[in-house]
Parts: structure tokens; C-alpha cells; sequence
């Protein structure tokens, strides 16, 4: 009996921690949606309460100002991310789940390196690099860094997940005479599909959310993406903050609609793809 109301306290009590934390994760995101919905003078007079008139037009005067354009390029630059992530990463991971050998070996340590690099650290080299090669001031300055910082990750998490699919199904698509193109596209990447969808939705949190390298490879505000453009947005409204954080709003729906939608699979594929190989 009283092991049974212990269990009962311990779990009322975790629950009580987890709403909490839910609270303070999501009340910020609640304000800032109502007081995009307020008028200049209600943000500072009425912080806490609902608007009196709910300012809708916010939204389409943040679109028309620039919010339009910055969003158009974070997409275009992270769904490029994404395609070449996912291609070049589950690639590499078929190779290094496949074979054995010494360079593969190396492969896998300096894989592993390429996790522990800092951003900050390489931000000067790379610069130099993308200066030389004229990508500054193009998405693909931004397209190619992102995918060069989230591959070794993706590698890493798909290459786990393919050691854990067994070595019968390859086996018997070498006999009815599969190539090694058919056994990665026909019978890997459709196994893996969750851990796929995982490593799409890192690798689009992570582009839509950059701001160092946004920022400073990109100098064109035609060219900017969501971080670094709300900057030069904040700038140019000066005092207008229900615009404002109606641009940060448009700027959050993409990243929130794609973890509702896709964190069943996020959960599974890191779950599977974190504890196999």
C-alpha cells in the first residue's frame, strides 16, 4: 500500500515538473502571437491581457514590408539543404554500414571529428574559402555550409539505423541479381524512413534557425534569409512592434507545422537510429 502511493506522489510529481516545463516553454510563444495581435500602445499598457482590438492587418503589412522575401529564401535554401543532406548523407552511411576496411575506418573517425568542429572557429577560413570560390552575397555560400555542418551528424544517425537492418534482405536481393544502387534505393532508404524524417527535420531546424553564417555571408537583403532579415526588419520598423513580432510569428509557423506533423517519426527514428550499431 504504501509503495503504491509512493508511486502515485512520484508520478503526480512528474507530471507537475513536465506541465511546468510545458508552461514555460510555450507561454513566450503564446505572447508573442497575441501581442503581434495588438496595437504599439496596448503591447506596453496591456502586457498581460488580450487585445482590445485584434490588429490582424500586422500580418499583412509584415508580409508586404519583407517578411515575403525573407521567407521565400529560408525555404529555398533549407529544402536545398534538406535534398542534399538526406542524398549525400545516406549515401555515405550506406558505404560506411557496408564495408569494412581500414579508410573506412578513418572515414567514420574523421565523421565523428566533423561533429565536434565549432561554427564560430571555422567562420573565417570559411569565409576566405567562399570568398575565393565567389559564393558571398549567394545562397549557396549558406547551402553548402549548412549541408557541410549537418552531414556528419546525419551520416552518423543513418549509418546506425542501416547496421540494425539484417543482412538476409541484402543477401537475397544480391541473388535475384540487385546492384548496389538497387539494394541502397530499394531496400535501405524505404527501411528508413523514420530515421530519414529525423534527419529532415534536424536539418531544417537547423537552416531555418542560422543566423551567424546568414548573416554574414549574406550582405544583399534581397538574399537574406528569416534570422538575419527580421534584424534588418527590426531596424527599418524602429518602434512598430506588433509588425514585428507578427514577422517572427510567419517567421515560427514552418518549424512548428513540421514538428507537429513529423514528431512521431522524430521520436522514432532517433529512439532507433541513437541505441542500434
Amino acid at each position: 500500500m504504501k509503495t503504491s502511493l509512493q508511486g502515485k506522489v512520484t508520478k503526480n510529481m512528474v507530471l507537475l515538473g513536465l506541465l511546468l516545463f510545458a508552461f514555460v516553454i510555450l507561454y513566450p510563444l503564446f505572447w508573442m502571437v497575441v501581442s503581434s495581435l495588438k496595437s504599439y500602445d496596448e503591447i506596453y499598457n496591456n502586457v498581460w491581457g488580450l487585445p482590445s482590438v485584434w490588429h490582424f492587418e500586422n500580418y499583412a503589412t509584415a508580409w508586404s514590408m519583407g517578411i515575403s522575401g525573407y521567407f521565400f529564401n529560408s525555404l529555398f535554401v533549407t529544402l536545398s539543404t534538406i535534398v542534399l543532406v538526406v542524398m549525400i548523407g545516406s549515401m555515405a552511411a550506406f558505404t560506411l554500414s557496408r564495408y569494412k576496411s581500414r579508410w573506412i575506418d578513418v572515414a567514420l573517425i574523421f565523421t565523428i571529428g566533423g561533429i565536434m568542429m565549432n561554427p564560430q572557429v571555422a567562420l573565417i577560413p570559411l569565409f576566405e574559402l567562399l570568398t575565393w570560390l565567389d559564393l558571398i552575397n549567394t545562397h549557396w555560400a549558406l547551402i553548402l555550409t549548412y549541408v557541410a555542418y549537418r552531414l556528419p551528424l546525419t551520416i552518423i544517425l543513418i549509418r546506425a539505423f542501416f547496421l540494425s537492418i539484417p543482412k538476409e534482405l541484402e543477401e537475397s536481393a544480391i541473388i535475384d541479381g540487385c546492384s548496389e544502387f538497387g539494394i541502397y534505393a530499394r531496400i535501405y532508404l524505404p527501411l528508413s524512413i523514420p530515421i530519414i524524417v529525423t534527419t529532415i527535420v534536424l536539418t531544417a531546424y537547423f537552416a531555418w534557425n542560422e543566423f551567424m553564417f546568414a548573416t554574414v555571408f549574406i550582405d544583399s537583403d534581397v538574399l537574406k534569409t528569416i534570422p538575419s532579415g527580421l534584424m534588418n526588419f527590426r531596424d527599418a520598423l524602429r518602434t512598430d512592434w506588433g509588425v514585428l513580432l507578427a514577422g517572427m510569428v510567419i517567421a515560427t509557423i514552418p518549424m512548428v507545422i513540421l514538428l507537429v506533423f513529423l514528431q512521431r517519426y522524430l521520436v522514432r527514428g532517433l529512439s532507433e537510429g541513437s541505441v542500434k550499431g
